[in-house]
């Protein structure tokens, strides 16, 4: 699954975007960028990716995600049939941490909105959304100027005092993604993204990080708070999530998919890190 970076950059005379979409389906890219992303599904379902979270969407569904994040809407495959009259409708609103400047929501009054962006960074599915915000978030997708800034500022608002969330990405795989200053670990987390379906080994990745393999192995741990085996071992678990909800393949043929070299393995690892076994996964997410 090919990661994508898709320039989301905001339209002239406007801080932030709002995109109202009607569509077939919802576009088959996993991909990331630097706003963050306030997703409203209005019509439709299908397999939601973000991050390592592999969870079901339906209608109704309020997503907040943060800057970076990988992220795709996978629509369910009867959207895909030719003689298909079914619709994928949501919207989402592009923005910036500092779209209203670098100082606006450092002020004591906008502190709870920044705490809010900044646990979006693992993302966050709002519960018990009434249809109230709903309809305001609808609301603020056809206005303009001054009322739509104060609009979602307001939705903003009652976001970051929502008591019902839950956050969606695990901390390992949100550190993946995220823009370093250290052009080091970038390049050791592109290399993992790319291979991890492959053989990997702490060799392979210390020699990119030009460091010796033991003082990697600390220092790769400090970094992401676990070994550097268990966290391409949750990469690999999280890649075969989404090819057993596909349906597609075998649980043999996933094993071998996701970068693992036997089915005891493969078996042992899924279910110290899902709690539960491939098969019974599967069950779960089936519709």
């Amino acid at each position: 699954m090919k990661l994508h970076f898709l320039d989301r950059s905001c339209l002239d005379n406007t801080s932030f975007s709002t995109q109202v979409n009607k569509m077939p389906y919802f576009l088959k890219i996993w991909h990331y960028h630097p706003e963050l992303e306030l997703a409203l599904n209005l019509e439709s379902e299908g397999t939601r990716f973000i991050g390592d979270s592999i969870e079901k969407f339906e209608p109704g569904e309020l997503i907040l995600i943060g800057e970076n994040l990988p992220h795709m809407w996978l629509n369910d495959e009867k959207y895909f049939k030719k003689d298909s009259n079914l619709l994928a409708r949501n919207i989402g609103v592009h923005f910036k941490k500092n779209y209203l400047g670098n100082t606006f929501f450092s002020t004591p009054e906008m502190s709870h909105l920044l705490e809010l962006f900044n646990r979006a960074q693992y993302g966050i599915k709002f519960l018990g959304v009434d249809q109230e915000l709903i309809d305001e978030i609808q609301e603020m997708a056809s206005l303009e100027g001054f009322n739509k800034s104060v609009k979602f500022l307001i939705i903003l608002d009652k976001l970051a005092r929502h008591k019902e969330y839950k956050f969606l990405a695990s901390q390992g795989y949100i550190n993946s993604f995220k823009i370093n200053e250290n052009e080091t670990l970038d390049k050791v987390y592109a290399y993992i993204f790319k291979n991890f379906n492959k053989a990997i080994t702490l060799q392979n990745v210390a020699e990119i990080a030009h460091m010796n393999a033991s003082a990697f192995s600390r220092f790769f741990k400090r970094v992401n708070n676990k070994t550097f085996s268990q966290y391409v071992a949750e990469i690999r678990i999280g890649y075969a999530c989404k090819l057993l909800i596909e349906n597609k393949y075998n649980i043999t043929e996933i094993c071998y998919e996701s970068g693992f070299n036997n089915i005891s393995n493969f078996n042992r690892k899924f279910k110290l890190i899902k709690n539960c076994t491939p098969s019974m996964y599967t069950k779960q997410h089936k519709k």
